[in-house]
């Protein structure tokens, strides 16, 4: 019996620290998670198309861009890279006011310029223009661009009947030579060939443009057969007043498209140093200096940090006015050292998009001091199919509102499209 029960005893002694005492054999414990949810940055995969998500560390490689940028976007500089920092919404910059002076006026020693936007005579335009006649783009303007002293619009299409189109590019223009004897006729005196549709046609539809143009008696700036002569400035004598005008563009298809030393092209500005050093030549021998350029993006009404990084470099190496375009809508205006920057003036005789802030363009006048101080007015237009429109005045002072609103400095633009920089 002492033995059965010291038996008895042992066996519950041994079920009770072998069994009982044993933790894990209560109900299970969730299993533990076997991986940690990935944080935002983890999660945000550089390959939108991957369907799952893994934490093992990734290669990504950068596709190749293709030749030619979508049209909304701006190839990024090779040898300039983009500034990072925001625009500075700064003032005219060292006590500076822009404007003319009031003795000018009065004394009568001023030119008066006016600068519209882009300007096509193909696809849809050219089809047009078959049918209505080549005046047809000038018909609402009233003799406005008859009525100063130098008219410049920017040219963006090759003027020619020959050239091969440009590959890979979505958009590759081309059009008729008699397209200037209308434009010419109107008023338009010279034209910025630098930008991204000049050589739609290769370099032999360059050459044909450069040739038509002459044969026309329409200055231009640029392009050309050289380097030397794509960065030169054009001379115009007005009134005894010396107004230099120089061609640049920060937006090229392909760097094939730049001139070179013995090669026809375009004055490219990704790296500025040629055009600075062209800006403070012009200098030396004009009153005025002019600076047209292509920049910023399509369709984007605020400029951007590079374009007021470039804009302000082109008046400290000297210019006096610089007129933006390439956006296709109107930008902003800023005052600048006692100097005007106007960054896009949208378009003015071109094709009419889906986009509502693209049928908004304004001619920008520019009234100008033999010492170069110069004071703005808007000239608020509709840009229907080839055709320029007179705004109403309730559109026209609600355009104006808006270029205020986009601009930077303290600016004002009155009733009458006088562009005020404003002390309070």
């Amino acid at each position: 019996m002492n033995a059965l029960l010291l038996l008895m005893i042992t066996a519950l002694l041994f079920y009770y620290f072998i069994e009982g005492g044993n933790e894990n054999s209560a109900t299970p414990l969730p299993a533990a998670q076997s991986s940690i949810s990935p944080s935002p940055e983890q999660n945000r995969s550089p390959n939108p198309s991957t369907a799952a998500f893994t934490t093992a560390p990734q290669t990504y490689v950068e596709p190749t861009p293709a030749v030619e940028p979508t049209p909304t976007v701006e190839p990024m500089p090779a040898a300039e890279p983009v500034p990072a920092e925001s625009p500075t919404p700064a003032a005219g910059g060292e006590g500076l006011i822009s404007g003319l002076p009031q003795d000018a006026v009065s004394e009568g020693n001023t030119v008066k310029l006016s600068f519209g936007g882009d300007v096509i005579f193909a696809g849809k335009v050219g089809e047009l223009l078959k049918k209505k006649g080549y005046d047809y783009p000038y018909a609402r303007l009233d003799g406005l661009l008859q009525q100063d002293d130098l008219t410049v619009i920017n040219l963006e299409t090759p003027v020619t009947e020959q050239g091969t189109g440009a590959a890979n590019k979505q958009f590759v223009f081309k059009s008729p030579p008699e397209a200037l004897d209308a434009m010419k006729e109107a008023g338009v005196d010279a034209v910025n060939l630098a930008n991204n549709h000049t050589l739609d046609q290769g370099e032999q539809g360059l050459k044909d443009t450069l040739s038509n143009l002459d044969d026309r008696g329409i200055g231009h700036a640029g392009a050309g057969l050289t380097a030397e002569s794509a960065y030169a400035a054009q001379y115009f004598e007005r009134k005894g007043v010396t107004i230099a005008l120089l061609g640049f563009t920060r937006v090229i298809p392909e760097s094939s498209w730049q001139a070179g030393r013995n090669k026809p092209g375009l004055a490219s500005v990704y790296d500025s140093k040629e055009g600075l050093k062209a800006i403070a030549e012009a200098r030396k021998k004009a009153n005025i200096v002019v600076v047209v350029v292509h920049w910023g993006i399509e369709r984007v009404t605020q400029a951007d940090a590079a374009q007021q990084s470039l804009g302000r470099s082109f008046i400290d190496a000297g210019a006096d006015l610089v007129i933006g375009g390439h956006p296709h809508v109107l930008q902003g205006i800023e005052p600048y050292k006692g100097k005007w920057i106007a960054y896009s003036t949208g378009n003015f005789i071109f094709t009419k998009s889906t986009t509502p802030a693209t049928w908004e363009t304004a001619v920008v006048q520019a009234e100008c001091s033999t010492q170069g101080q110069c004071q703005l007015q808007l000239k608020p237009f509709n840009a229907e199919l080839g055709q320029p429109v007179p705004m109403s005045d309730a559109d026209g002072q609600k355009l104006f509102k808006k270029v205020e609103s986009l601009s930077w400095g303290r600016i004002k633009i009155g009733s009458d499209g006088k562009v005020i920089h404003s002390s309070e």
